[in-house]
């Protein structure tokens, strides 16, 4: 994990349930042939990469910082939505690249900017261009999906139908969802920008520097292991 994302308004209760509902409806993220496994759109799919990503970030059970299924779905969507706030929420002040390392309209550019121990640690593009992960992720990504379908569907049947659902939400429609973080204007004398731009793993010595400022507790800035950061207001 090295770098993370954002939310945004509206009717929170009900474009939530939307989204959480579009990540299960039949066909999202179920494999091919209808023989009842879970699976997961290939790698180098838009879609596929996507719901990679948001796999290997949260934890699953039984892994450190796992809380609850719910936990770890919010941090999915968080995630989605900070790579989403780089590309259409850059705050007033602030050039793309400050905030992203990238100049681009493209989600794949924003999570494979900086290449292998860039942005997001072990996503990057090869020399040709095709986007990438190192084989830890996929190696966890199988892992998760044998354990899945081993037996009845549980959490982690659940959590993996959800992260590709969002994926293919995404690339089909666009983001839809609320931004928890996005009226976010003060922590503790800080005057912020609202909405997150980065995330890390929630430990204290992980920062990402710069005008980046932590989202606290009391405004859910933990979510499913990971620490979301949003950004200093700048004077105009």
């Amino acid at each position: 994990m090295k770098t993370k994302l954002f939310f945004s308004p509206s009717p929170v209760c009900a474009l939530i349930a939307a989204l959480f509902c579009a990540a299960l409806l039949p066909g999202r993220g179920h494999a091919a042939g209808g023989n009842g496994k879970v699976a997961l759109k290939p790698a180098n799919t838009k879609a596929g990469y996507i719901a990679r990503l948001l796999i290997n970030e949260p934890p699953f059970p039984g892994e450190h910082g796992w809380v609850s299924e719910e936990d770890s779905k919010a941090a999915m969507l968080a995630i989605l939505w900070v790579c989403h706030g780089r590309i259409h929420h850059v705050p007033p002040g602030y050039t793309q690249r400050e905030v992203a390392a990238t100049k681009t309209k493209d989600i794949i550019d924003i999570i494979t900017a900086g290449g292998k121990r860039g942005q997001v640690d072990g996503f990057y593009r090869d020399k040709g261009g095709a986007f990438k992960a190192v084989p830890r992720v996929h190696q966890r990504v199988n892992s998760l999906l044998k354990i899945s379908n081993r037996g009845t569907r549980g959490s982690f049947a659940r959590l993996l139908l959800h992260a590709q659902g969002l994926a293919d939400a995404y690339v089909a429609e666009g983001i839809i969802g609320a931004d928890r973080f996005a009226r976010l204007k003060m922590v503790g004398d800080i005057r912020v920008t609202g909405r997150a731009y980065s995330w890390l793993a929630n430990e204290d010595y992980y920062f990402p520097g710069g005008k980046f400022v932590k989202i606290p507790n009391s405004a859910d800035g933990a979510l499913g292991g990971n620490r979301f950061f949003t950004l200093k207001e700048l004077k105009r």
